[in-house]
């Protein structure tokens, strides 16, 4: 018993002094944290500052001195996977020069692959450089013509459509960052150095990452800035390596995307990076793929930029169609000021002129030309669908080869009318298609449509020939078409010879889905039977009709009912597609289901 009350004697003497004196032990066991608070702090300091001036060693000790003295260190982030270069050589100077920047890359122990774009599949693999950290250099050559060399044909032209394709989207390549070197020889002055621009333009518009200014070689000593292509490039690898050392501490300088018409102002160096030809020699080639960047793609950076990361768009950017639909308003009433023109009595010669002309302009022309359009005489069209490249190479088909059995690779999609009667807001075109309420051009024959839109589609699928990924079969396969989607763009039953080309489509065992706006009822009545024929219902209210399609007849309400009444009247498969946009026409669904019971449609696609 004794010992027990010593022992608790003890306890309660220590816990009464532990009491009183607590003041100073929170403040020594305050002052221990603080310490420690200071030696990471110090010690975390001392390795950035080592490893910003480059001492491997010297951060490895800092390393094990902050590892034995029980400080919690992150992993380091990795800020520079690895670099890729491809590469585009028609003699071989490309390849050489990547081997060249491979091994100047290794020595900086970084993983480095060089890679022929003949042998690189874009569609499988360039999106995962998105989020792979890696750098990705372009060094390609400019061969005849101002084309490509042959064994990045495929490269670019993959490239070139998804920049213009709104369905890869404007941020497709967002996170990829990305250099370009380009090989060229000024003696070619209207071709000098024309493909790598392409593709900087290009990786450019789906919001890649340039980290330099686009850099150019001249085989043309007199002209080279540095005396040769060889010391251009010397040049240009040299700044390469210095930026890639930048990249790997971390250092975010990159370019800050306030690029305007492919040029890189972000170092404030452009003027002495760029090269004296793309001012001088070249000037009024650049001015005018300028000018017609800026009608494609250049609207949309800017919305981009002003409107953030975070700006909600429509189907296809409805402030840019706004601005495309003015210039289009302000070109048509000055096309009807000249029809107005022409209907006075003194004047009627013109008028039958004014009747006659193309409905292709100059202008209208190369801009379709520009979108991978092949135009035939003066109204027709007929472009390369994406789902028949994807079949082509043994991949899916579109919806009509799941839900009808048709083989995308050898479906053609065309038009024999570009223009239309409506001016949707969602018109994937941007309304760079005419438009018009009735037929007033120059009419091509039937027979002569027919044969070149064949012909230019078989040109189309022979450049796929020799291309990696693409089935032989499929490719013989695909000669031959047996199925035509008139669906281009445009209005194809305003053709006033549609029946004859339809009835040829036929002749030749060609299967046919056409698709019309549903302003032309009598059209529809006086239509031959296709193998399928679409509606397009974009909305089931007056309402909302004239807001979303916008269309040219006054009386396009009663249009659209007598057309759907006309497709009940058909006997043959029909289809009703209905384009729905959210909070745009989905939400008025007993109206749709009163125009389905109109038409009596076979079947309802939902877009």
């Amino acid at each position: 018993l004794d010992v027990s009350m010593d022992t608790w004697n003890f306890f309660y003497t220590c816990l009464v002094s532990f009491w009183l004196h607590r003041f100073y032990i929170y403040s020594a066991v305050a002052f221990g944290i603080s310490i420690w608070i200071v030696m990471q702090f110090t010690t975390i300091k001392l390795k950035k500052k080592v490893t910003e001036h480059g001492n491997p060693a010297a951060s490895e000790r800092v390393k094990d001195k902050l590892v034995n003295g029980c400080a919690t260190l992150q992993a380091k982030e990795v800020y520079v996977a690895g670099v890729k270069i491809f590469y585009g050589s028609q003699t071989g100077t490309a390849k050489r020069f990547a081997k060249d920047l491979a091994e100047a890359v290794t020595s900086l122990n970084l993983p480095v692959e060089a890679i022929s774009m003949g042998d690189y599949d874009p569609d499988d693999c360039l999106s995962e450089e998105t989020t792979s950290r890696n750098v990705c250099v372009f060094l390609v050559a400019t061969y005849t013509d101002g084309q490509p060399p042959e064994s990045a044909a495929w490269f670019c032209k993959w490239l070139e459509e998804a920049a213009s394709d709104f369905r890869f989207g404007k941020t497709y390549l967002r996170g990829l960052r990305y250099a370009v070197f380009g090989l060229g020889n000024s003696v070619y002055v209207d071709q000098y150095n024309t493909v790598g621009r392409n593709i900087d333009r290009w990786l450019w518009m789906l919001s890649a990452s340039r980290i330099m200014t686009r850099a150019e070689g001249d085989c043309n000593v007199a002209q080279s800035k540095h005396g040769s292509i060889e010391a251009d490039f010397e040049a240009w690898k040299a700044k390469f390596l210095s930026r890639l050392q930048a990249l790997c501490r971390g250092e975010k300088k990159p370019c800050s995307e306030k690029c305007k018409k492919e040029k890189c102002k972000s170092l404030g160096k452009q003027s002495k990076e760029s090269s004296d030809h793309e001012h001088k020699a070249s000037e009024y080639k650049k001015t005018e793929a300028e000018e017609l960047f800026e009608t494609s793609s250049e609207e949309e950076a800017d919305a981009e930029e002003h409107g953030g990361t975070n700006s909600v768009v429509d189907v296809e950017d409805l402030g840019n169609i706004m601005s495309h639909m003015k210039k289009a308003k302000r070109e048509r009433e000055l096309e009807e000021g000249d029809a107005g023109m022409s209907l006075t009595g003194e004047n009627s010669g013109r008028k039958e002129e004014s009747e006659k002309r193309e409905m292709i302009t100059p202008a209208l022309r190369e801009a379709l030309t520009k979108q991978g359009y092949r135009l035939i005489g003066g109204h027709s069209g007929v472009k390369l669908c994406r789902w028949t490249k994807s079949m082509l190479r043994g991949r899916g088909g579109c919806y009509k080869h799941t839900f009808y059995g048709i083989e995308s690779h050898r479906c053609m999609e065309a038009t024999p009318s570009l223009a239309c009667a409506n001016k949707c807001v969602f018109c994937w075109r941007h309304h760079t298609n005419p438009v018009g309420t009735e037929w007033r051009w120059k009419m091509d024959q039937p027979e002569m449509i027919l044969q070149e839109a064949i012909e230019n589609h078989q040109n189309m699928i022979k450049q796929f020939k020799g291309v990696s990924g693409v089935k032989a079969d499929r490719f013989e396969e695909a000669l031959a078409v047996k199925h035509c989607a008139l669906s281009l763009v445009g209005e194809p039953i305003m053709y006033p010879d549609i029946n004859r080309f339809v009835k040829l489509l036929h002749q030749h065992s060609i299967s046919s889905f056409l698709v019309t706006n549903a302003q032309f009822p009598d059209e529809i009545r006086n239509l031959v039977p296709v193998t399928q024929l679409y509606v397009s219902v974009d909305a089931s209210t007056k309402e909302s009709l004239k807001r979303i399609d916008r269309p040219l007849f006054k009386d396009f309400w009663q249009r659209f009912l007598d057309s759907l009444k006309a497709l009940s009247e058909k006997q043959q498969r029909t289809v009703y597609r209905l384009t729905l946009v959210k909070a745009w026409n989905v939400d008025e669904l007993k109206a749709y289901a009163d125009l389905i019971s109109l038409g009596k449609p076979d079947f309802i696609e939902v877009k």
